[in-house]
């Protein structure tokens, strides 16, 4: 059985049909096309379970070794060395305990990389009028990237695009992930539709449900 990712705990089937149904409700009066896909995580951030174990395995020891080994320095190295290991294991089964330890540039870092490939792995850049746009939420760094091909750049910035996906992240922490998302895609939709109407010879160019990578 294959063992459901935290996107599609976070984002069930009912929040998934609610979230196509807006997009498609917006794609009917503008011929920008939407896309949505969430990941639980952009990167493994291996130095971060390294850097958690350093730290809490080193504090662990020395406070050990001060309580219980007379202050011993090969003890508490030692000991150190064990829960470094152990934590870092431990950050493997359990990533949000490398978090705190990943500096907040590096999380912007990767959803930027990450909603780059998934814009052109997903095809966004190929529609008629280059008005493709990508909501990349990604859960671990409770990051949104919003992302348009240059047809929409023309009429709107990156920067006004990113307001969006600030509402959209402050849904995440407060637990209202589908309805933040629901209210920023409508939003957008108003400013898709006043600059790119939708034309006679529209077509769906983009699928319209959610997709989970």
């Amino acid at each position: 059985m294959t063992q459901m990712t935290q996107a599609e705990k976070i984002m069930g089937a009912t929040e998934r049909a609610e979230i196509s149904a807006a997009v498609k409700d917006v794609e009917s009066r503008t011929s920008g096309e939407i896309a949505v896909i969430f990941t639980d995580r952009s990167d493994d951030y291996p130095e971060g379970g390294l850097r958690a174990g350093v730290i809490i395995g080193s504090l662990c020891a020395i406070a050990v070794s001060d309580l219980l080994l007379n202050s011993s320095l090969w003890y508490a190295a030692a000991l150190a060395l064990i829960l470094t290991l152990l934590t870092d294991w431990l950050a493997h089964k359990l990533p949000a305990i490398t978090r705190p330890f990943i500096s907040p540039a590096r999380l912007d870092e990767m959803v930027a990389r990450r909603a780059l490939t998934a814009f052109y792995d997903k095809g966004l850049y190929k529609t008629r009028d280059k008005t493709g746009v990508l909501f990349f939420i990604s859960l671990f760094e409770r990051r949104v990237r919003v992302m348009a091909d240059k047809g929409i750049y023309e009429k709107i910035t990156p920067e006004e695009l990113q307001g969006y996906a600030h509402g959209i992240a402050t849904g995440i922490k407060n637990k209202k992930t589908a309805e933040a998302l629901i209210k920023e895609i409508r939003a957008v939709g108003l400013v898709l539709a006043e600059h790119f109407p939708i034309k006679d010879d529209d077509t769906n160019e983009l699928p319209d449900e959610v997709v989970i990578v």
